[in-house]
């Protein structure tokens, strides 16, 4: 297939992605009104269901524009040889292959990062402000940016290079050894994020002696569930908002319940989002995931390994010399609607995995104070109660809170 007929698929593919998302929130926009299900009639009063109904327009309104803002950039860079004039620009640097490719993921990378850290920073101190949920500050906001570039060129860095030595070492094959590459670092990850990574950007401490950690350990003892690691992570110094996460596996897995949880739940309520947590893992749904997500890069892998040497695919993003980071870039937007279509299982089962993990806390511990808890959650970040169908179906990796509380009901 020709380079300009490549091109056209990569546009079209960007446009009509654009239209899907934007089509889709619309749908979703257009039932922020509706009435707010039986369920959860107790959720708001009128006042603050109008500040929620505020907060869903204004996420609305701002998404719209960041994504017309983002479609085109990327547009205009395409349309107008970006890619080309950059990929000239560093081979002015380097003759190398695997220098080239880091200074073009890397220069790509700051630029998208520099045009949307506008964006964010408003999202954070504007509208997050207004609705009472932003704690952070400038310094931190930039502190956080800076890290996430460090990190970025480390680990992206060098997982990009050790890759592009597999392919001068291997040919196609390169998939194979890039696949254990990949697999070791995701489960190194999955064990040692929360000792290597989180403490970056979050103080974690252990959950102090007293009723709360008792209750917890009291439940863990009677599931079965060996619980050493529990960790309080001070969430609060970025959002009022509220969450808390299973980590690990092994003598690796531990419980992080964040600080804001435990100031706007009572201990109940926090022991039955533990007991969901707990649900999860006695189910193997982190296993699962880990290994869903290892076969789902193998399968990508593979597919990049037929096309890599087409210099095709290299050409029709702009560039004048065919080379591997050209294609690896052009490949990924080629791919993106099978990515979409893999997104899609992953969040139904995702869902199901949720209502799985709900069932396990109501059989090993109550489902009213989950009830309780998912309530008290859903009014302190202003959830969207009513969204629409397709919305969920695409993008919500969680049940709607109606439709969970109706699971937990049942006899």
């Amino acid at each position: 297939m020709a380079s300009e007929t490549l091109f056209y698929i990569i546009v079209g593919i960007l446009v009509v992605d654009y239209i899907i998302e934007t089509v889709l929130d619309v749908l979703n926009a257009r039932k922020f009104s509706d009435p707010v299900p039986e369920e959860l009639r107790d959720l708001y009063d009128a006042e603050a269901y109008l500040k929620s109904q505020q907060y869903k327009q204004t996420n609305y309104k701002f998404g719209l524009l960041s994504s017309g803002l983002s479609l085109a950039v990327t547009l205009a860079f395409l349309c107008f040889g970006g890619f080309g004039w950059l990929d000239d620009f560093v081979r002015t640097m380097s003759s190398n292959p695997i220098p080239q490719a880091l200074l073009f993921f890397g220069f790509l990378f700051i630029g998208s990062d520099l045009l949307s850290t506008p964006l964010g920073y408003y999202k954070t101190f504007v509208i997050e402000e207004k609705f009472g949920f932003n704690k952070s500050t400038p310094t931190l906001f930039f502190m956080d940016k800076i890290k996430g570039w460090g990190l970025a060129m480390v680990f992206g860095g060098g997982v990009l290079a050790l890759i592009m030595w597999f392919y001068q070492s291997a040919g196609v094959d390169f998939w194979l050894y890039a696949w254990g590459l990949i697999a070791t670092f995701a489960v190194v990850m999955n064990l040692f994020y929360s000792r290597l990574i989180v403490p970056l950007f979050n103080k974690q401490t252990p959950l102090e002696a007293g009723a709360l950690k008792s209750q917890i350990e009291k439940y863990a003892r009677g599931v079965g569930f060996e619980l050493k690691n529990i960790f309080v992570i001070d969430g609060s110094k970025r959002s009022t908002k509220a969450n808390a996460y299973f980590s690990g596996f092994g003598r690796e897995k531990r419980v992080t319940l964040y600080d804001t949880l435990i100031e706007d739940l009572e201990e109940e309520e926090i022991v039955a989002v533990l007991a969901h947590e707990v649900g999860h893992y006695k189910k193997h749904h982190i296993i699962f995931n880990l290994g869903a997500s290892l076969l789902l890069t193998g399968l990508t892998l593979f597919v990049l390994s037929l096309f890599i040497n087409n210099p095709q695919i290299a050409l029709a993003i702009g560039v004048k010399v065919p080379s591997f980071h050209a294609s690896l870039l052009s490949f990924g937007l080629l791919y993106s609607p099978i990515s979409a279509l893999t997104g899609l299982v992953v969040n139904y089962l995702s869902r199901k995995f949720e209502f799985q993990a709900d069932h396990y806390a109501r059989e090993t511990y109550a489902a009213e104070p989950l009830i309780d808890s998912l309530k008290k959650l859903s009014r302190k970040n202003l959830s969207n109660l009513t969204p629409h169908w397709a919305y969920v179906f695409f993008h919500y990796s969680h049940p709607p809170l109606a439709s969970r509380i109706q699971a937990l009901q049942k006899c």
